[in-house]
This record gives structure tokens, C-alpha cells and sequence, in this order.
């Protein structure tokens, strides 16, 4: 296993960080397996793992804690916070009084008593920035966590940040959490600069496009209905056959003999792209199954 360092904080971290959004009822429901997953990746090298509180309704943080416990001290872990966590309408978003809560159901969950980087997931636009800031700074100076990062932010909010953490005197981001591959490469336009100006990490996910680089579909019958990319397109109101959907399949197919030239799967070749842009610190990996996390161990050293 390679590593690199978190931006400019001093941490080293895996190129590889697990992620866990499919432990759970989203994904695998059999704990146990999903244990052993985690652990398995532990013994490849893997010290990095990412998780959110909305993933599974916390479930996949409760079976994080379980994985981890003895081990604590060895690993750095990442946990996110934005989406809905019930059915109070206060229950969301960056807002302080929620974020107050938000770590003390994240830490209880992971059963630790500080998170090595706390995320928030999403930009909130109706809490001012400073309120969320603040919010950061006072859960660093309470030692419940040791670093703060955003995920999917747009590239001016992340500049008005670190001016705010200047002027303010709050905490500095230090790490970007964005979806980076083969088939989605705008973070390089203006993201990657931001990060490496300021001196972030950048974690990245969706490695394979959402399934589209796993070298399973070479035309739109190939993907069943009961796929994670049926499922997700639905999600999100895109079907099949658009014509988004469409110019990925094209360019799948042209990747794939790309792949089959260098005598790759096109599943490795996608990964070990996405960990070769120098401003990468970690590619995020979401296995639900063993056999899964076996497959893409194996281009760790591409």
C-alpha cells in the first residue's frame, strides 16, 4: 500500500481510503461480513476510512465502531455531516445547535471520543458561513475532532472559507472530498488548484463513475434493473437510455479496449488513473462484498 500525506496537516494516509456507504441497509446487511471487510482492508495497508452519519440511518458508523474497536489509535477516520438524521426538521444541514448534536451521535456510533476528520457534505446555504466555521472551531478546541473538511463544495465557497478562517481567527478547512474519474474531470479545472493553493488534501470518489468503469456493461441491456446503477439513476431521475447515459456507455466501451490493450481490467485501470493526479491524496473504494474489495486491492500498486 502507498501513501501520501493529508494536504498539509502531517497525517499520512492510504492512497486508498475505504469507504462504507454500502454497509448497511444500503448495501450489506450481513455486519459480520462487513467487519470482516473492514478488516481484511486494514491488513492490505489501508489506514484511511470514510463513513457519514446519514449513511444507513448511522448504521454504518455503528458497524465502523464495532470494526475498529482496539484499533483505534492505528487509523485515521473521517465521518460527514449535512443530510437528514430523523424526522426533526432541525435534524440537517450545518447549522451550530445541529452540528453540536451531529458529532455526539457520530462519536457514540464510532464508539471514539474524537474524529480525525469531520466533513461537512454539503455546502448549507441557508446557515452563514462563520455560524458553521464557528461551530468547527469549538468542536477542535473540545478535542472531539482534530481536523475539518467539505465535500462537493463549490470552489468559491472553499476560498470564502479559508478568507473567513483568516479574518475570524476559526479553524482552516483542510480537506475536499469530490467525485473525480475518467468519465468527470471538472475538479481539475478549478478544484484541484484551490486544494493545492491552500494546502488540502483532496479525497475523491466514484472512482468508477458510479459502475460505469467496472467493466461489467458494454451496452444498456448489460445493466439489470436491480443494479446499485439502475437503483441510483432512478434515485436521481435519470433513466437509462439518456442521452447522458448514452455517451458514458460510448465512452465505457472505447476505455475498455484501452484496458484490454494494456491487459487490464478496465476496474483497475479507472482506479489507478484516478490516484495518479499529483494533487490526489486518496481514492475512496466503497466495497460491499469481499471478493469486491479482493479485486480492487489488487491495482493498489499500479
Amino acid at each position: 500500500m502507498k501513501y501520501a500525506s493529508l494536504g498539509t496537516t502531517g497525517v499520512s494516509v492510504s492512497r486508498y481510503c475505504l469507504g462504507t456507504m454500502m454497509f448497511g441497509q444500503m448495501g450489506n446487511t450481513d455486519h459480520a461480513e462487513c467487519i470482516r471487510i473492514i478488516h481484511k482492508a486494514l491488513e492490505a495497508g489501508i489506514n484511511f476510512i470514510d463513513t457519514a452519519d446519514a449513511y444507513s440511518g448511522g448504521e454504518s458508523e455503528e458497524i465502523l465502531g464495532k470494526a475498529i474497536a482496539g484499533r483505534r489509535d492505528e487509523l485515521v477516520i473521517a465521518t460527514k455531516m449535512y443530510h437528514p438524521m430523523g424526522s426533526d426538521r432541525n435534524q440537517k444541514g450545518n447549522s451550530r445547535r445541529w452540528m453540536a448534536q451531529a458529532i455526539e451521535g457520530s462519536l457514540r456510533r464510532l464508539n471514539t471520543d474524537r474524529i480525525d476528520l469531520f466533513q461537512l457534505h454539503r455546502f448549507d446555504e441557508s446557515v452563514a458561513l462563520e455560524d458553521s466555521m464557528g461551530g468547527l472551531t469549538d468542536l477542535t478546541a473540545a478535542g472531539k475532532i482534530i481536523y475539518a473538511g467539505h465535500s462537493a463544495w463549490p470552489t468559491e465557497r472553499m476560498v470564502e472559507a479559508q478568507w473567513t478562517a483568516e479574518k475570524m481567527g476559526f479553524v482552516k478547512f483542510r480537506c475536499e472530498q469530490a467525485s473525480y474519474s475518467i468519465l468527470k474531470r471538472r475538479i481539475e479545472r478549478n478544484v484541484l488548484p484551490t486544494c493545492s493553493r491552500y494546502g488540502m488534501g483532496v479525497i475523491t470518489y466514484s472512482p468508477l463513475g458510479g459502475s460505469w468503469l467496472s467493466g461489467r456493461y458494454r451496452e444498456i441491456g448489460d445493466v439489470p434493473e436491480s443494479s446499485r446503477l439502475a437503483m441510483m439513476g432512478k434515485r436521481w431521475g435519470q433513466e437509462l437510455d439518456s442521452p447522458q447515459n448514452l455517451a458514458r456507455l460510448d465512452a465505457t466501451v472505447a476505455l475498455q479496449s484501452l484496458a484490454d490493450q494494456a491487459g487490464l481490467p478496465l476496474a483497475h485501470l479507472a482506479t489507478a488513473w484516478a490516484m495518479e493526479h499529483p494533487h490526489i491524496t486518496s481514492v475512496i473504494i466503497g466495497p460491499r462484498t469481499m471478493e469486491q474489495l479482493d479485486d480492487l486491492i489488487t491495482c493498489s500498486e499500479l
